[in-house]
């Protein structure tokens, strides 16, 4: 294409050089008199009509306004470019000729890109009202500055309502020329933006007859999109609409969003008043670029209109011709600024252009602008406020603040719907008074007027139907060597199971038919690859994948999963053994460690009991032998709560009731120990959930094609090695029998409807551990399918209905031995890490009760022996002496101590009660004892 346009470019050239020669440049020093600008845009075409009356009445404004240009003419130079790139080309180099200081237009982005070549060349500013292909960019094209909007906003327009309206596909209905294809390429970026594509695009060669167009708009109307992006020249336009009524493509369910080449049209075409003409596109959006009202723009209507109408002008005026307005006073503006200061208008020849074989083509005609680059930088400079609302360049050549009016062809003719803007995106109010607001504050913001759409239906189509290409869906199902259940076949036919007749439910509730063919995948001797069916659907190759595929992080990133119909999630079986009881079956609730400190607490309490209850309790008094008997009677009836003695001290009670807290415990978990015992399965490996799984060394089994390998490896860090590929029910249950020692696995790894599936058939296994992952199955379907949402919403209608839990049943019949009780798994012996608080507490509240009563001991021993010195006043003499300083000096011998342990409280109460009396009786006594006491010191 660019080789083409290259060899055009050299025959432009050789035939310009025989214009004639270039006018002599303006004196050095001297204002000149007039400043030639040429204009090149097509004469008779809508956008032409508009912009030739518009141009020249901004010539007349410039010449007319002293405060511009003040003494110096501006004087226009137009050439008609016809709609042809090749006359175009001719004509821009005969402006090129002139000496022009610059040149407005081109109407056409396809004359731009060549004659933005030649304005780069000779350092003319090209100023293009019309030329919207965002392609022509000021990177690449220096001197090219667009007064109008570039496409590139046009196309997020586009993409915005788009997306206001929740659709993700659109076809794309273009000319088939550097205008068409730089917008569509713009629209294709946008939409991607808003996670939408253009999924068809329907290309019209230009020039095209009625034909062709209807062969074109024929193949897109095969597709599934029916949201239609028109984006063509006025003239093809038109029958584009007329070849689509005739197809039926303006009917209800269709969205036709059109480009503002229609609103030209009908700004200008006295037709569009026609009821039969509006007819042919009633329910279409249309996107005109938004020009604010002012007393000027009114004053300019109404002056454009008078001399339309004097000149006997049938066509009407539409927004380019606003563009082109300002466009002269852009150029005339900045011509001015260049003259000020102080640089003139001189035109040099290009040394290259010279022929030195003396060629008749008189190359040198074509002149380079001296001051070009110094007249660039003033028009990007400019800034003032014109028809269209504020004129000044951004970095990249473009008007500022674009915006676009949201118009909707009614019965009655065009209506404002909304608007859009680059600064806020869709509102229902003007650009300009949210330009006033914070960005989106507004809470018009992102807002559309209701829209009459095709078939004057007022519902918001959905934008999608299955494609009526006579091609059925492409369902890849899985074919596997095992779990036939969920879904079985080899060929297209004979698919069956679970998943299959969900799928199928689904599917009749669509609102539409959609036709679909199953395409098995996998040879049926080992799993397929998941990811790479999924793979598949991302690549086109196939349309949607159904059958048991978890909703899984990568899977969604390479295609579109529905609503899960089954929820799903990973789980551990592992083996396990049925416990033979034997007659010390008793004995195994607790360990032989917490078997002995049962035994010694038993025996401590019941000591602790009899200290505590010795001095006054009669059952606890007596000969020695009994009295042992006692200590182990009272403290292992206490395990069946039967003692019959009581306990009568404070202490002793004490004692006792934690005693009885403790025995309650320890009685407690021995039944529901002893009953595990005798009734559980053991664990075969001694797997009782995930933790100890991992930190394990042993084999773990996990189903081929699945993401389970995968998930085990990144999320929980399991060596590869360690992981074992399985593919069949037997697999499963001979890897697990088989066990680690003999080159199976110690457990398996799979989601819950497979393992369940298995232990319908096997029930010497056991799900152990809780799942640890929470996903579902569901239908893959393409990025961003339509379908996809349809098909979801069907699954819950299904839900709701009651009819998913009725296929699940029709398959899932067989009683499964599967359970997530673990109450019967892994009864573990008790030792004493799970009772050794309790035990200290005890241990601790005996040692407080005996520290507590041998204080009270020692304190009555004290006041004992302080009697038994008052009752034997009369002992005098060196034995006296001895016995009275043996009791004062350490408490007497252990000997009387344990004596007066064993005395009864009662008869300790009664001697003191007896010395207080004989004090009484006899003072004398109680004075002389005294003073031999004193004595003896």
């Amino acid at each position: 294409m660019m080789g083409g346009v290259a060899q055009l470019v050299v025959v432009t050239v050789l035939l310009a050089t025989a214009a004639a020669a270039a006018r002599t440049a303006s004196a050095a020093g001297a204002r000149p008199s007039e400043v030639a600008v040429g204009a090149l845009f097509t004469y008779d075409s809508t956008i032409g009509r508009a912009a030739q009356l518009a141009i020249e009445l901004a010539v007349d404004d410039v010449n007319a306004d002293a405060k511009v240009l003040s003494g110096t003419k501006l004087n226009l130079m137009p050439m008609d470019t016809d709609c042809s790139g090749f006359l175009g080309t001719i004509k821009a180099l005969e402006l090129m000729e002139k000496n022009v200081v610059a040149v407005i237009g081109p109407q056409s982005s396809g004359i731009g890109h060549v004659i933005s070549q030649v304005v780069n060349e000779l350092h003319v500013p090209l100023l293009s009202f019309a030329a919207t292909d965002p392609t022509l960019s000021a990177s690449e094209y220096p001197y090219f500055l667009r007064t109008t909007t570039s496409d590139y906003f046009q196309m997020n327009a586009v993409a915005s309502i788009v997306d206001y309206y929740q659709w993700k596909r659109v076809t794309a209905i273009y000319v088939d020329d550097d205008y068409g294809r730089g917008g569509v390429s713009a629209l294709g970026d946008a939409l991607a933006l808003k996670r939408a594509q253009v999924s068809y695009k329907a290309a019209i060669p230009p020039n095209s007859n009625t034909d062709v167009i209807r062969d074109v708009l024929f193949r897109a109307n095969m597709m599934e999109s029916r949201v239609m992006v028109v984006h063509v020249n006025p003239d093809t336009g038109l029958r584009v609409f007329s070849a689509a009524k005739k197809l039926q493509m303006m009917a209800s369910g269709y969205v036709w969003i059109v480009t503002d080449w229609l609103a030209a049209v009908l700004d200008s075409s006295p037709a569009s008043r026609d009821p039969k003409y509006i007819s042919n596109i009633q329910g279409v959006i249309v996107l005109r670029q938004h020009t604010p009202d002012s007393d000027a723009k009114k004053k300019f209507i109404s002056r454009w209109n008078t001399v339309a109408r004097n000149r006997s002008m049938t066509s009407g005026l539409n927004s380019y011709a606003f563009y082109a307005y300002d466009s002269v006073w852009a150029v005339a503006r900045s011509v001015d600024q260049f003259l000020n200061a102080g640089q003139h208008i001189n035109f040099s020849t290009d040394p290259r252009l010279h022929d030195p074989n003396g060629t008749t083509l008189r190359l040198s005609s074509l002149k380079i602008f001296d001051g070009g680059d110094q007249m660039l930088q003033q028009l990007l400079l400019t800034n003032f406020t014109g028809l269209t609302g504020p004129v000044r360049f951004d970095s990249g050549g473009n008007l500022v603040r674009p915006a676009y009016d949201i118009l909707n062809v009614g019965r009655s003719g065009a209506s404002l719907v909304g608007y859009w803007s680059n600064y806020s995106g869709l509102s229902v109010a003007a650009p300009e008074i949210l330009y006033q607001m914070p960005s989106n504050a507004s809470t018009s913001a992102y807002q559309l007027k209701n829209v009459v759409w095709p078939g004057d239906s007022t519902d918001i189509p959905r934008g999608w139907v299955f494609p009526n290409n006579g091609q059925p869906l492409r369902v890849g199902v899985p074919v596997k060597p095992s779990f036939k259940i969920l879904v079985s076949g080899s060929s297209p036919d004979t698919v069956r199971g679970y998943c299959i007749d969900v799928f199928k439910s689904a599917i009749k509730l669509l609102p539409y038919p959609v036709p679909y063919q199953f395409v098995p995948i996998g040879d049926g001797t080992k799993n397929p690859s998941y990811v790479g069916i999924v793979g598949m659907v991302a690549s086109n190759t196939l349309d949607a994948a159904v059958g048991d595929f978890a909703i899984v992080r990568n899977g969604t990133r390479l295609a579109e999963y529905t609503q899960p119909y089954i929820d799903s999630g990973l789980v551990i079986v592992a083996p396990v053994k049925h416990v033979s009881s034997n007659a010390w079956a008793f004995l195994k609730p607790f360990t032989w460690e917490m078997w002995s400190v049962i035994g010694a607490l038993f025996i401590l309490v019941g000591i602790v009991v009899w200290l505590l209850e010795h001095r006054t309790n009669e059952e606890f008094r007596g000969p020695p032998r009994n009295q042992i008997i006692t200590i182990f009677w009272f403290s292992f009836s206490t395990m069946f709560f039967s003692h019959r003695q009581n306990t009568g001290t404070a202490l002793g009670r004490f004692v006792l009731i934690i005693w009885m807290f403790v025995v309650l415990i320890i009685t407690s978990s021995y039944t529901a120990s002893l009953t595990s015992i005798l009734t559980v399965q053991q664990l075969a490996t001694g797997i009782t959930g995930l933790d100890s799984l991992i930190s394990s060394s042993l084999p773990i089994g996990y189903q081929t094609g699945k993401f389970t390998k995968k998930y085990l490896m990144i999320n929980l860090n399991v060596p590869e090695s360690r992981l074992v590929q399985l593919n069949t029910i037997q697999e499963y249950a001979d890897a697990l029998t088989r066990g680690p020692k003999n080159g199976g696995v110690a457990a398996i790894i799979d989601e819950k409807p497979y393992i369940d599936i298995f232990l319908s058939h096997y029930c010497n296994f056991k799900i152990v551990g809780q799942q640890f992952t929470r996903e579902g199955w569901g239908f893959a379907f393409q990025k961003d399918s339509p379908l996809a949402a349809d098909m979801s919403t069907a699954i819950l209608q299904l839900s709701e209905s009651g009819k998913l839990q009725s296929i699940h049943d029709e398959w899932f019949t067989k009683p499964s031995c599967a359970t997530d009780d673990e109450s019967n798994l892994g009864a573990t012996r008790l030792g004493l890490g799970s009772f050794w608080g309790l035990f200290l507490i005890c241990a601790l509240i005996c040692l407080l009760a005996l520290v507590m009563f041998f204080i009270q001991v020692c304190w009555q021993y004290k006041q004992y022996s302080n009697s038994e010195d008052a009752d034997e006043p009369s002992a005098a003499g060196a034995d006296g002496a001895v016995k009275r300083q043996r009791r004062l000096s350490g408490l007497g011998s252990f000997k009387e101590i344990v004596k007066f342990v064993d005395m009864k409280e009662e008869e300790i109460m009664k001697k003191s009660m007896k010395r207080r009396s004989g004090e009484k009786d006899n003072p004398a006594a109680a004075g002389f004892s005294d003073a031999q006491s004193v004595a003896s010191a």
